[in-house]
């Protein structure tokens, strides 16, 4: 039996969603697990962003890191992730009318974003065997069970209270579970809250995203409607798997207009036509529309119907053998805390490792979460961590 694990803390140094504590929350977590754990240095694999001698968590370098964590787990191992950073989302941009939901992302440092469809397509690789605690200290991380068995929360009681006509159809929140704040229209309002309640939130508004997806790639032509067009037109073979698909139906569907050039692929059909984007992806390719080697990440990619790439489509929950712990609720805001890069901290990750160093690691994952919502709660803050999980693993020992 191995215990590995991998840790992702992005900073975001010098942008506009600049955060302080989430390297520092790998340092912690990493100290933790070495010393309270029993996990050995050579098996633990950071992810930082305010050293450029470690590996950069870019989405290509955290989705290789996250893969390779589950593809090399042998019976009996125990995996770990614990990603501090930021939590967005991305609208629907197919034009259909059923697509309403959201993709909910992390944001790694390139903003190359990683879907929640894409963990979980990662995570269903864990062996059966094998077992996987996640700790997402961020916002929207509830995005990630969507099937699971919710222990402790209230995510996914929760009705929308609103929905918001934006162009390409109709975006309210995907289901009953999600915040039904269009992030775009209400920046300035969180900004506010921010400031009477100290810190800075981890939640990423869509407006900000875009203008930190501008500053990576100088491209200053991003808005909704084509940001998952930028995505793939950026990165490629390394954008997020979900992207590729996206372009791939879209593309497909574009085969006759551009007399059959897109040969790599095999067309979806008439029925798959998705809104005006067909409209938009021309106007934004323009000649790439020809070139083969650009278009082949899209064209040599798997899409068996077009919900695959609906904004908030599923491909299930987490799996039997694998645990959630989220910052907060769906509809709440996780806190990153502290004036310098010195003492700067997660509320969420800052609540564990106290609770981890007080009981020295010997707790369940059931008191684990309780005793860290009452943490916060007596600091006066509004996030309450959620637990998700079987029956099996509730009062089950933390990570062993």
């Amino acid at each position: 039996m191995v215990k590995k694990a991998v840790l992702i803390g992005i900073n975001y140094i010098g942008t506009e969603g600049e955060l302080l504590g989430c390297v520092n929350d790998v340092k912690r977590t990493h100290k933790s697990l070495v010393e309270l754990f029993g996990f050995s240095e050579e098996n633990i694999t950071e992810l930082i962003d305010t050293d450029l001698s470690e590996t950069q968590p870019t989405g290509k370098n955290i989705r290789q890191a996250l893969l390779g964590l589950v593809t090399s787990a042998k019976s009996g191992d125990v995996l770990f992730v614990h990603y501090s950073g930021h939590g967005t989302r991305l609208p629907a941009e197919t034009g259909e009318k059923d697509d309403t939901g959201f993709d909910e992302c992390i944001v790694p440092s390139d903003n190359n974003y990683i879907t929640d469809d894409d963990i979980r397509e990662i995570v269903s690789k864990v062996p059966k065997d094998c077992s996987i605690t996640i700790v997402s200290d961020s916002c929207h991380s509830g995005g990630l069970i969507d099937s699971s068995k919710e222990q402790i929360g209230d995510s996914f009681k929760k009705k929308p209270k609103k929905e918001f006509k934006l162009p390409f159809g109709l975006f309210s929140s995907k289901g009953s579970t999600r915040d039904t704040m269009v992030e775009a229209e209400t920046s300035a309002k969180t900004n506010k809250i921010e400031e009477e309640t100290g810190g800075r939130s981890r939640l990423l508004p869509l407006q900000t995203s875009i203008n930190m997806l501008k500053q990576k790639t100088g491209r200053d032509d991003i808005k909704l409607g084509n940001i998952r067009l930028t995505l793939f037109d950026v990165f490629g073979e390394d954008a997020s798997p979900k992207v590729k698909k996206f372009m791939k139906v879209i593309l497909s569907n574009m085969q006759k207009s551009v007399g059959g050039v897109l040969s790599l692929g095999q067309s979806l059909g008439e029925g798959l036509i998705l809104g005006h984007i067909g409209k938009v992806a021309t106007d934004f390719l323009g000649d790439k529309l020809k070139d083969e080697e650009y278009l082949k990440p899209a064209m040599q990619t798997q899409v068996k119907n077009k919900k695959e790439v609906y904004a908030g489509a599923s491909n299930g929950g987490l799996v039997d053998n694998g645990v959630l712990l989220s910052g907060c609720q769906s509809y709440q805001k996780s806190k990153d805390m502290g004036d310098t890069k010195e003492e700067a901290f997660g509320a969420f990750t800052d609540s564990i490792q106290k609770i981890l160093a007080e009981t020295k690691g010997k707790i369940s994952y059931k008191e684990l979460v309780s005793k860290s919502r009452m943490l916060l709660e007596k600091g006066e803050y509004t996030q309450r961590p959620g637990l998700y999980c079987t029956d099996s693993y509730l009062n089950a020992q933390f990570i062993c």
